[in-house]
């Protein structure tokens, strides 16, 4: 049964009051101002691999209309990340943001140290929005009815909690608490008008559904960044000369490791965060492409097989 735009709006609303990430741990630390500095650094360097794919998405989303005014209403997106000319913008609001929590703004703009998991789930909204229809895709977009609230909070929970930040890093959040509920309110009239039957309104449901989860999976891999690897106690490294090779010798089987597997093994010992082990290979090898993505993608390959344990970083 087709809902009315009041029901289907309601239920719309539900999906964020149940499953914006203003509900995941993370946000929850930031807000109640729990975070360590560290923890805030590695959140603004991933997030702007997010701020990047919010125009090339918003570039599709305007490929797939074939109204005039949709468009002319769209693009104000792209403008408002991109601005109208260079130093302008919510890329360079968000560069801002990254030097006032200490981060060189090179690093930043270069995707230096994105997290693998960050990279895909950024990757994932971009991909939904390439292979889904307009309505379906401005549906995901519907997180911009929640945006707005989580910036207040946000910017309160800054200048409260966090007064190392110097203030013109919080030019960003100030940004999106207009421009986001202005977007939303488009966006929202569009999808109401263009969902024509209950099968479009559950199709729009589910995208709003998973951009919820792409920005949890989001949060996931920054907070995993900050738990703190330790071998296993059913694991043991095992240099064996003879073969000139160091293994990790588990109850049912070893796994052979190079010496950079070797290096960052010998540095989990349950007082680094998973972030400082990648940092510490990116000091030792500076001229390595990747490091820090590797480095993460090793210890989650090192997780599963059994060879390590991570745990959350005592507060």
């Amino acid at each position: 049964m087709t809902w009315s735009d009041e029901e289907f709006e309601a239920r719309l609303r539900r999906v964020g009051a149940e499953r914006y990430h203003d509900k995941h741990p993370f946000n929850a630390r930031m807000h109640a101002g729990s975070l360590g500095a560290d923890e805030i650094r590695t959140w603004v360097r991933n997030r702007y691999y997010y701020q990047t794919r919010i125009p090339v998405k918003d570039g599709m989303i305007l490929s797939k209309a074939r109204d005039s005014g949709f468009r002319r209403e769209w693009i104000q997106r792209i403008h408002d990340h991109d601005g109208h000319e260079a130093g302008e913008g919510g890329l360079e609001l968000w560069l801002t943001l990254a030097e006032a929590v200490g981060l060189a703004r090179d690093d930043v703009e270069g995707l230096e140290g994105v997290l693998p998991g960050v990279r895909e789930a950024c990757d994932d909204y971009v991909r939904f929005v390439e292979t889904h229809d307009l309505l379906a895709s401005v549906a995901a977009s519907l997180t911009e009815l929640f945006a707005g609230n989580i910036m207040a909070v946000r910017i309160a929970a800054f200048e409260e909690h966090y007064p190392w930040v110097k203030t013109e890093g919080l030019r960003y959040f100030r940004s999106r608490t207009e421009q986001a509920p202005r977007d939303a309110a488009f966006g929202l009239a569009f999808v109401l008008r263009e969902a024509r039957d209950s099968e479009d309104q559950e199709r729009c449901v589910t995208a709003l559904e998973r951009k919820c989860e792409i920005l949890w999976n989001l949060l996931d891999a920054v907070e995993a960044a900050h738990r703190v690897p330790a071998l296993s106690p059913y694991a043991q490294l095992r240099r064996d000369d003879a073969a000139d090779e160091t293994l990790v010798v588990l109850p049912e089987r070893a796994v052979k490791l190079n010496e950079t597997g070797r290096e960052i093994l010998e540095l989990c010992d349950g007082e680094r965060s998973a972030a400082a082990v990648a940092e510490e290979l990116r000091r030792r090898h500076p001229d390595a492409e990747r490091v820090v993505a590797d480095v993460h993608r090793f210890l989650v390959r090192m997780e599963n097989a059994g060879a390590l344990r991570l745990r959350e970083r005592e507060r």
